[in-house]
């Protein structure tokens, strides 16, 4: 008999999306050949998955959850490939699965994570409703000591953590829901990537009314749309989106408060109103820190 590696299920498990067990199974049956592995897997349930694998998975939910005490909190984001999957009930019971597994582990690897029971829940999943259904990423806040974590989900598809070093998680949450409304592109002005202000000074100086100015006239000018392009697009400058009558900044007035990394996501195709992650830094589809 093939010894059956490790490399061999992993592969079948990719080209089929069914479980370890399931692949590893089919492979012993089929003596270590993968495709007649997969020839014998089109005779059974194992054809819909085959054929969903290779479908992207664009849509989905975002789930968090925050210790009680606030002192840590967990984002998971599992994508399906349409919305009506997304508030399946059996979809939903799987994100929350996925969420409590790394709530007690705190482990974000994907790849160790769904080792095993979990991976093979998801095949399970793909087979009961039919579409590709993958995990993509999750996030861990630790609160320093003294610290808080505060959470906010929208609809499922747009979600928030933020970690504060003094205050409430009522406060740290009601910052969150602020960042998944508005959607600020960092945390304070001192935090904007240089290149984008050099970016957005190069679109200022080229606008009309700027021609014919003497250079140094045009340089101040830029300079003080600059400061309002940050007082727009920095967390704490922003008008708090639960009263518009103060800052972010003046909600979190005590001197306790400070700020800390913020998470945002949104699980949407790159073709909606926002891209596919909507985050603090620009730029990358991976979680944004800001300290």
């Amino acid at each position: 008999m093939a010894a059956i590696s490790a490399s061999m299920v992993k592969e079948l498990r990719e080209r089929t999306a069914l479980g370890m067990m399931e692949c590893k199974k089919a492979l012993t049956e089929a003596g270590g050949d993968i495709e007649l592995a997969i020839e014998n897997l089109r005779k059974n349930s194992g054809l819909k998955a085959s054929k969903k694998a290779g479908r992207v998975a664009a849509e989905g939910a975002i789930v968090i959850k925050v210790a009680d005490d606030a002192s840590y909190g967990v984002m998971v984001e599992i994508n399906s490939e349409t919305d009506f999957v997304a508030r399946d009930d059996n979809f939903k019971a799987f994100t929350n699965l996925i969420a409590d597994r790394v709530f007690a582990t705190k482990n974000t690897d994907i790849a160790s994570l769904m080792e095993g029971e979990l991976e093979d829940t998801r095949g399970q999943l793909v087979q009961k409703i039919g579409e590709n259904i993958s995990v993509r990423r999750a996030a861990v806040v630790e609160a320093p000591a003294g610290g808080v974590v505060g959470g906010y989900v929208h609809g499922g598809r747009i979600a928030a953590l933020t970690l504060l070093t003094g205050g409430t998680g009522e406060v740290a949450k009601d910052v969150s829901m602020h960042v998944a409304a508005v959607n600020p592109v960092c945390a304070r002005p001192s935090d904007m990537p240089q290149e984008q202000m050099d970016a957005e000074k190069a679109i200022i100086l080229a606008q009309p009314d700027m021609a014919g100015k003497p250079a140094e006239i045009a340089e101040k000018m830029s300079l003080g749309r600059l400061k309002k392009y940050l007082a727009e697009n920095s967390l704490t400058e922003q008008p708090f989106v639960k009263d518009p009558n103060q800052t972010v900044a003046e909600f979190t007035k005590p001197p306790v408060v400070k700020w800390c990394p913020s998470y945002a996501w949104k699980s949407v195709k790159v073709s909606r109103r926002k891209k596919s992650t909507s985050q603090l830094k620009s730029g990358s589809r991976s979680a944004a820190r800001n300290g």
